[in-house]
């Protein structure tokens, strides 16, 4: 596996802002470590397989495979076939709660189980990569394709499903019902138009319309996060993107995100990822690159 190419954040990095909707179709590189993002990951498997290590279990997934788990906790391609080519999506939160899908499946992904299925077919192929392209262009009315893979992903609920680990008990009390879906719909709206500023939990209840403790329990009973647990995530993804992708220095990128202080972005970072930021920069450079392009599925087929 030496001579094989592994992914490589700077040149292959997918951590884009926490509130873009960001779809992909390739043949994905191994990752050399865990990566994580603010967004539900969505993972198609159009041929060969793919094994991956999350925070509580380990899977693979094989052609025709559809897998959705939270890109909040730290995951990991760390072995796939020299075949391997998958498509899918990273959906913001304040998508993935207007999905309408079994009560419990919300609380048991937001705390970290992974949904399979292996009812698709040949559409799904078809139209993954036709969103995919659709991503890319500039052309607004194409990018009406998230109505067209939210409705793919809701009828998951009318197909045979599993959630990973089967095992895995919910610690979150009660389940999630459509009347507070819509509550936290507004509460992901806003606080995806306002992490980077100086937010609390007030400022989001009221732009909610709710009393504050009202909306600290349905966010937390909807997550398994508090509401300054998912804005801190928030930052700390779109700093992420900022270390990898820009050359301001830590302070700067601190202050960007939406952190009162280099020492509070410090705390929150290495809570996180597990390293300071500027550890987290260095070693992000340090990674080996790709040995050669790899080319997206779709030009293959040309």
């Amino acid at each position: 596996m030496w001579g094989r190419a592994y992914y490589d954040p700077l040149v292959n990095g997918i951590e884009r802002l926490p509130t873009q909707l960001h779809m992909f179709l390739s043949s994905p590189l191994l990752m050399l470590a865990p990566h994580w993002h603010a967004q539900v990951e969505v993972n198609y498997i159009v041929r060969g397989w793919a094994h991956y290590k999350m925070s509580s279990h380990e899977a693979t997934f094989s052609q025709g495979d559809l897998v959705m788990f939270w890109g909040g906790q730290p995951h990991w391609l760390d072995d796939g076939s020299d075949d391997l080519v998958y498509a899918g999506a990273h959906l913001p939160l304040v998508h993935f709660f207007r999905l309408r899908l079994a009560p419990d499946v919300q609380a048991r992904l937001m705390q970290g189980a992974t949904l399979k299925t292996s009812a698709t077919d040949a559409a799904d192929h078809a139209n993954f990569a036709r969103w995919a392209t659709y991503a890319e262009s500039a052309d607004p009315v194409k990018m009406g394709f998230a109505v067209e893979l939210l409705l793919r992903i809701e009828r998951i609920r009318f197909e045979p499903y599993q959630l990973l680990p089967v095992s895995q008990p919910s610690s979150i009390d009660g389940e999630l019902d459509h009347h507070t879906s819509p509550i936290v719909v507004r509460i992901c709206e806003y606080i995806a138009d306002k992490f980077r500023e100086d937010i609390d939990s007030v400022d989001i209840a009221v732009a909610a319309d709710i009393h504050p403790k009202y909306a600290m329990a349905v966010f937390k009973k909807s997550t398994g996060m508090t509401l300054n647990e998912y804005t801190n995530l928030m930052r700390l993804s779109y700093a992420q993107a900022m270390l990898m992708r820009d050359e301001e220095n830590v302070l700067a990128i601190a202050m960007e995100s939406g952190f009162g202080s280099l020492s509070a972005f410090n705390k929150a970072f290495r809570k996180v990822a597990g390293m300071s930021p500027t550890d987290f920069r260095r070693e992000v450079r340090m990674r080996p690159s790709c040995s050669e392009p790899v080319q997206p599925f779709g030009s293959q087929m040309n």
